[in-house]
């Protein structure tokens, strides 16, 4: 079969929406006053400030209007969304991003994407582990560190429309070209995604954190909350990130049950490893409780188990092999595991219900 792949190179483009504000019932917002929660949580992680940036996380894998439209009901009513996506086919780079702007401009929730399952050029972002060797500077210390070359390259796609955003908003100014002012000036920023979004999340607050022309905004940023991460680095650049006062406390991994993508890139592509601390979904029966793990995730060094990962998806669907336990599962993945495992007792969803 032949197959033909047209390469294209684009500007990034932008997709912006601000959502009606959502008549106040019993069912929406979920959070009254998130943009206060957001500006005022100090300690991480929170409770609720996880099930929010889970929820983004899941639906950044929609557009614009949509994740406009959950973020208002989850408590960013009147919120300001900006879309902002690179596509180069032939260098593997297939870049989105979300920055969700709070109404009166104090908040604000920077989310990427993650690997869509149909999209090929999103699995060989993932695949193109070859190391970039880059300058980082940690404190009064400059090195050079061996990163993720997909996730770097993808990162560096987008990340200065990202800044141009994120500096308007430092000014108080809306994250939308061209639109009045807000009535603040930034004061939280938070960082967000899942699987490849995750790992650009990861990738983008070291950035923030390492470069001296981001400390304005590296101040305002309060955490980055990731799930189902791989890892970005070798263990050289994972030892300096833990560290970093926030790099090393406040990117906070999520990982649901045997989510197999954390273990990844596997041994043979050379060593990686995770930094942050790292909280895990266990299920005992019927029932999971989300516990700090004192080790972080290590690679994959079994192949046979992550070739055994799609098994996993598959037996959730028989019932009668429901319970079977798998080394590492593509079924864990799921962002709305996440979503579910994250929502407190009690809280709505995003559904309402």
């Amino acid at each position: 079969m032949h197959t033909m792949l047209i390469t294209q190179s684009t500007a990034p483009t932008y997709e912006a929406l601000r959502p009606l504000k959502p008549a106040r019932t019993s069912t929406f917002p979920v959070y009254r006053r998130l943009a206060d929660t957001l500006v005022a949580t100090e300690e991480h992680p929170d409770e609720r400030v996880a099930h929010v940036m889970a929820t983004c996380a899941g639906y950044a894998y929609s557009d614009a209007a949509t994740v406009a439209m959950i973020t208002a009901r989850l408590g960013l009513e009147d919120n300001r969304c900006l879309q902002i996506d690179e596509i180069v086919d032939a260098m593997f780079i297939c870049a989105t991003s979300f920055l969700v702007q709070s109404q009166d401009g104090r908040a604000l929730i920077l989310c990427f994407r993650g690997t869509e399952p149909t999209n090929f050029m999103n699995w060989l972002t993932d695949a193109d582990v070859d190391a970039e060797r880059i300058p980082i500077r940690f404190g009064a210390g400059a090195g050079t560190f061996d990163v993720h070359g997909g996730f770097y390259r993808n990162v560096r796609a987008i990340r200065y429309e990202i800044v141009t955003a994120l500096q308007r908003a430092l000014n108080g100014q809306s994250i939308l070209p061209d639109q009045a002012p807000v009535s603040h000036r930034l004061e939280a920023l938070y960082i967000t995604g899942h699987s490849l979004g995750a790992a650009m999340a990861a990738m983008m607050a070291v950035m923030l954190r390492t470069e001296s022309a981001y400390a304005p905004i590296a101040a305002k940023l309060r955490a980055v909350y990731t799930f189902g991460q791989p890892m970005i680095g070798t263990p050289e650049l994972a030892a300096a990130c833990d560290l970093d006062p926030f790099l090393g406390q406040r990117v906070i991994r999520y990982i649901y049950a045997d989510d197999a993508i954390p273990q990844l890139p596997p041994t043979v592509t050379g060593p990686f490893a995770h930094f942050g601390p790292e909280y895990q979904y266990r299920i005992t029966g019927d029932t999971g409780r989300w516990t700090l793990n004192q080790h972080p995730t290590r690679q994959e060094r079994n192949l046979l188990d992550l070739a055994a990962a799609p098994m996993a998806f598959l037996a959730r669907q028989l019932p009668a092999l429901r319970r079977v336990r798998f080394p590492a599962s593509l079924y864990d993945h799921g962002p709305q595991n996440y979503i579910s495992a994250l929502t407190p007792p009690g809280v709505r969803s995003e559904f309402g219900d």
